[in-house]
């Protein structure tokens, strides 16, 4: 696990993550719920990490929705 999706998961499981509205949009539009790809990041696996993006440290991570599909969460 990369030290970027260690601290998003320590920021996730503190209650401390914000969701822009371009990220609602695009979740909407693919009929995924916000909650619970929050509630999966533990299990989420890093596909690449990106620690010096400009707009702040991020990873691309793999995780289930809630019918066991395949998601990509940045």
């Amino acid at each position: 696990m990369s030290d970027t999706f260690r601290r998003i998961v320590d920021l996730v499981h503190h209650g401390e993550v914000r969701v822009s509205a371009h990220g609602y949009d695009e979740m909407a539009e693919d009929d995924i719920l916000a909650g619970e790809v929050i509630d999966g990041v533990g299990a989420g696996v890093v596909v690449e990490d990106y620690p010096a993006y400009p707009k702040g440290p991020c990873t691309l991570v793999l995780q289930q929705d809630r019918r066991g599909d395949a998601i990509h969460v940045v």
